[in-house]
C-alpha cells in the first residue's frame, strides 16, 4: 500500500487519481476499518499537512466556515450563540471520547457518513453545505442531498470534501442536539437536532440509512409528539445490534419533543 502525505491541495488531488485511493483524515473510522480487513486501499493520501483545510472562519453574513481537517475539540470549544453554529458545537461535545475528539476530524466524519454518526444529522438540521473540490474545480452541496446512503455520499471519485459552511438560523432560535445510545460515547441508537424558535426543523439520525429532515413543526408538545408518531409509523427505522426496528420507533417521539424543548430553552436564554 502506497502512503503520501501532500501539503498542498493540488498535490492531494493528483495522488487520488491512482486507482482504489482513498483519503485519510483524522484515521478514527478508517484505520478501525482497515484493522478490521473491510477495507484495503492500494493508497493513502494523508490530508494531515494541508493547511488549507484546517481552522474556523466567521463569515461576513454571520456564519461559519469550518475546515476540513478541523478537529471534533475544536469544533466542541466553539462559543457561539447563534443556532446553526451552536448546534455544531453541542454536537462535537458528545462526538466518541476525549480522544477521538482530539484526532478525528468533521470533514473525515462527514465523508465517512455513518448514518448512525453525529455530524450528518446536524448538519442536516442546520441547513448547511458541504464544500468538495477536485482539480475540476469546487461545488457546495447542501447537506440534505449530500447523504445518500449507508456510506454513501455525493462525492465524486478524487474530490475531497475541504469545508462544512453552517449558516447562523433563525435570528432568537435555539438549538438542541439529543442523542441516544447504548452507552456514553457510543454512536446513536436515534438522535434528533433540533433548531427552534416559532416553529421548529429537524434532523433525526441514526435511525435510517440518511439522516431524516421536518421542518415547519409546530413546538407545543403535543404537536412535537405528533410528528414524532407520524413519522415512526411512516417511516422504516434499521433494525441492527443497538436497537430494533421497533424500539426507534418508540423513543422517538420523546426524543424530538426533548430537543425542541431545550431548544426553546437555548433560545429564551
Amino acid at each position: 500500500m502506497d502512503y503520501l502525505a501532500p501539503a498542498t491541495l493540488d498535490d492531494a488531488y493528483r495522488a487520488l487519481e491512482a486507482e482504489d485511493a482513498r483519503c485519510l483524515a483524522g484515521g478514527q473510522s478508517l484505520v478501525a476499518m482497515m484493522n478490521l480487513g473491510l477495507v484495503s486501499p492500494a493508497r493513502l493520501v494523508s490530508l494531515r499537512r494541508i493547511e488549507a483545510l484546517r481552522g474556523i472562519d466567521l463569515q461576513p453574513d454571520g456564519s461559519l466556515r469550518i475546515g476540513a481537517m478541523t478537529t471534533h475539540a475544536e469544533v466542541a470549544a466553539l462559543t457561539v450563540s447563534a443556532a446553526g453554529p451552536a448546534l455544531l458545537a453541542q454536537t462535537a461535545r458528545v462526538v466518541a471520547y476525549p480522544a477521538v475528539r482530539a484526532w478525528g476530524t468533521i470533514g473525515g466524519s462527514v465523508a465517512h457518513a455513518d448514518p448512525a454518526a453525529d455530524y450528518p444529522v446536524a448538519l442536516v438540521a442546520a441547513d448547511a453545505l458541504i464544500e468538495v473540490s477536485s482539480a475540476s474545480g469546487t461545488r457546495r452541496i447542501a447537506a440534505r442531498d449530500f447523504f445518500r446512503g449507508l456510506f454513501e455520499t455525493a462525492l465524486e471519485k478524487a474530490e475531497i470534501v475541504t469545508a462544512v459552511l453552517v449558516p447562523p438560523g433563525a435570528q432568537g432560535a435555539g438549538a438542541a442536539y439529543e442523542k441516544l445510545s447504548p452507552v456514553a460515547g457510543d454512536f446513536a441508537i436515534a438522535s434528533v437536532a433540533a433548531i427552534a424558535g416559532r416553529t421548529a426543523r429537524l434532523g433525526v439520525g441514526g435511525y435510517a440509512t440518511t439522516p431524516i429532515r421536518l421542518e415547519g413543526i409546530g413546538v407545543s408538545d403535543d404537536a412535537l409528539l405528533e410528528a414524532g408518531r407520524a413519522l415512526a409509523a411512516s417511516s422504516e427505522p434499521s433494525d441492527d445490534h443497538r436497537a430494533s426496528a421497533a424500539y426507534r420507533r418508540r423513543v422517538l417521539p420523546e426524543l424530538i419533543r426533548r430537543a425542541v424543548r431545550t431548544a426553546l430553552i437555548g433560545a429564551r436564554a
